[in-house]
């Protein structure tokens, strides 16, 4: 490979083309050496080493050098020298070592599965160097609060067969899955992690088969940047191949939201491989303790990363802005998010710079931004992860408590209203609103909804653990049986639940999320940590689709309501108040009782809510709904019905007490049902009233 050498610039980091060539910059505070390894593409094995000058090729703590005339496909990496004294100095760097740009935009990586032998012993960075045409494509700017998020995984949602697509498992296959999203209704996918990552680096196996499992969910990046090329149907394109895909989801109407994970990488702990961060300045970017210099581990993957120092600080913004700017990302559901607000010592900082510049910077100013807030060392911000309105958070409090009362827990009637009235317990403060609050009672961490009604216990011991990992406080309940059976009344009770929770999950206010396949009934067999596994228990299984098309049928009838009717969908909180049978009650925006009109049980002992959401409160006006809740796990429960506002009529128009397609119907095809009627609400049932004009 034949090129010439000059100085380069220190900005920007990483790999850029340039009209005078290519230039390449590397932040390094302690290396006293580093060498650029370039190869070409075709013969990538024949790499040639080119040492930078610090005094021609440094400018601060920066590396900087400009090749002309080389090949744009070319391959890079890095070696750098310096001291190791990991219990010392806690620096580790290893000349040995072929090391990974941070801010390289794509990774050279085989197809998924197959072994990764170029880690740390070949350049495999490489340029995005390639001309993309986004037809105009422009963010669409779907307000928080009309949002409904449909969580996925890549491989996952189109690998099994039953996907009947071209390209399974891929950024492709997720395209032509895109009439199915559309039908369904989301307005958003939120896609588990999708940068690089080393699915073979675990090593644990099936008990019983021997088989080596994979790292399937991906929570272990070697990229802030690169998309995964094993999620490519093309493995020399896999960024236009993202970028194609999140084009066609736009067309749709549906935004793209990445799960990231800045909280650690892969290189894990001590024993972890050196790939990147570690062999370039480990005391820069991970926490270290301030004694024995060994990794703080508040990510329960063996290090963390270092993220209000500002040099990261700095990578985590140019990652977030490269992902919007050129591959029109719409927003970020951030793993771990408590772990940005942690210092150099790890202690919880009460205004961390990294959670206010993400929510302050102006390339981001429209991006949705979601925090999990907490993270594996047991720290829980659920409400207080900050006071900036911006920032939306996984509220495992509503996950929680619906599971809860949707069990028969005792006490849990108060927490359930404050749930479905939008936690202004949590989100009140600092002028923060409903939307604020993303609303879940499955996610890809724990059961599926079918399981959830299904199993008492997980069953992880195909992960390899003897059962150990995964969590124990499940909060479900199955319904009489553990596992699959026959019996019908088991089979019925589990289905009436699971849609309930639908219906509470997306008649509430805040922000519904659904996991892909709760829909139609998706198991994992019990499985309550699929991470690991990359085969029928992780993947979707379509055939269900039509199975249990009536329950699918449902979900969409459910996410066409709430999509039609914006007094599900408030911009503020409720202003309540309280009122008795003989009360005008026209003025108050939602109105709560237990069995009778005007009569509440906040009680322990209490397991029935019922409430009615005033739409002649709202500009513009909408219907009223009125929403009966019985979680007593075995007896009906009789409610008696208020009078709707303005002078209408109430019809029947979901009851999960009935079977499909009865359980949900279109207005003008809803019974009727009187004021001062008693309904009959099933066990762990819900029957939903709507409003219309008296004819």
């Amino acid at each position: 490979m034949l090129f010439t050498v000059k100085a380069g610039s220190p900005l920007p980091l990483g790999s850029s083309v340039t009209p005078q060539g290519i230039n390449f910059a590397l932040f390094s505070r302690h290396a006293e050496a580093v060498t650029l390894v370039v190869a070409d593409d075709q013969q990538r094995q024949a790499w040639v080493d080119v040492p930078l000058d610090p005094a021609i090729h440094k400018t601060g703590d920066i590396w900087h050098i400009l090749l002309c005339d080389a090949p744009l496909d070319l391959r890079y990496g890095y070696r750098l020298q310096g001291p190791y004294d990991p219990q010392g100095s806690g620096h580790a760097f290893d000349a040995r070592r072929i090391l990974l740009d941070p801010y390289a935009k794509e990774i050279h990586s085989p197809d998924w599965g197959r072994p990764r032998t170029c880690l740390g012993t070949e350049p495999c960075c490489l340029l995005d160097s390639r001309p993309y045409d986004w037809e105009g494509d422009r963010p669409l700017n779907i307000p928080l609060r009309d949002s409904i998020i449909y969580e996925l995984h890549v491989r996952g949602f189109t690998r099994h067969p039953s996907a009947k697509v071209g390209h399974p498992g891929t950024f492709k296959g997720v395209s032509e899955k895109i009439s199915y999203l559309k039908r369904l209704g989301v307005t958003a996918v939120e896609l588990m992690p999708v940068t690089e990552f080393n699915e073979n680096e675990t090593t644990f196996t099936n008990p019983w088969t021997g088989e080596r499992l994979k790292n399937f969910w991906g929570y272990s990046p070697l990229s802030f940047f690169a998309p995964k090329c094993g999620y490519s149907s093309d493995l020399e394109a896999p960024l236009s191949e993202f970028r194609d895909m999140v084009k066609a989801l736009h067309r749709a109407g549906i935004e793209v939201i990445l799960d990231i994970v800045y909280n650690h990488t892969a290189e894990g702990g001590s024993d972890g491989p050196t790939t990147s961060f570690r062999g370039i300045d480990n005391t820069i970017y991970y926490l270290l303790d301030p004694w024995t210099r060994a990794y703080l581990n508040f990510s329960g993957c063996g290090n963390t990363c270092n993220c209000n120092h500002p040099i990261v600080r700095n990578l985590i913004m140019d990652a977030l802005r490269w992902w919007v700017i050129d591959m029109h990302v719409d927003g970020f559901r951030f793993d771990l998010a408590s772990i940005l607000g942690r210092d150099p010592t790890g202690q919880v900082l009460p205004n961390p710079p990294m959670v206010e510049m993400i929510a302050e910077d102006p390339v981001l100013a429209h991006t949705k931004i979601i925090a999990e807030a907490w993270d594996a060392a047991g720290l829980y911000q659920v409400g207080s992860f900050s006071p900036h309105h911006r920032w939306a958070e996984w509220n495992g409090r509503f996950r929680d408590d619906v599971r809860a009362f949707m069990c028969g827990h005792g006490g849990m009637v108060p927490a359930l209203a404050t749930r479905i009235a939008g936690s202004s317990d949590l989100y009140q403060r600092h002028n923060r609103r409903p939307c604020n609050s993303i609303n879940f009672i499955t996610s890809h961490d724990g059961f599926t909804l079918a399981d959830l009604v299904s199993y008492n216990e997980k069953h992880n011991l195909v992960n390899g653990e003897d059962n150990r990992d995964g969590d124990n406080h499940n909060l479900s309940w199955n319904s009489g049986v553990e596992g699959p059976t026959t019996n019908r009344t088991v089979h019925g009770l589990r289905s009436r639940r699971l849609r309930t929770m639908a219906v509470i999950l997306l008649l509430s206010q805040g922000v519904p999320m659904l996991v892909a396949g709760d829909e139609f009934g998706r198991s994992q067999q019990g499985n309550n940590n699929a991470w690991c596994q990359d085969n029928a228990i992780g993947w979707i299984d379509w055939s269900l689709a039509e199975k249990n098309r009536r329950q699918l049928r449902f979900f969409r009838k459910l996410i066409q309501l709430r999509k039609g009717h914006h007094i599900f969908r408030r911009e503020d909180f409720f202003q309540f108040g309280n009122y008795g049978p003989d009360d005008d009650a026209c003025s108050l925006e939602i109105l709560w009782q237990s069995l009778h009109p005007g009569e509440q049980d906040w009680s322990h002992e209490c397991r029935t809510l019922a409430f009615l959401l005033n739409g002649c409160v709202l500009a513009p006006e909408d219907d009223d709904f009125f929403v009966m809740l019985n979680g007593q796990p075995a007896a009906a429960a009789a409610f008696t019905v208020p009078a709707p506002t303005r002078g209408r009529t109430w019809r029947r128009i979901v009851d999960t007490g009935r079977p499909g397609p009865l359980d949900i119907v279109d207005l003008e095809c809803a019974d009727t049902v009187q004021c001062g009627q008693t309904v009959s609400v099933a066990n762990m049932g819900c029957v939903v009233l709507q409003s219309q004009p008296a004819r």
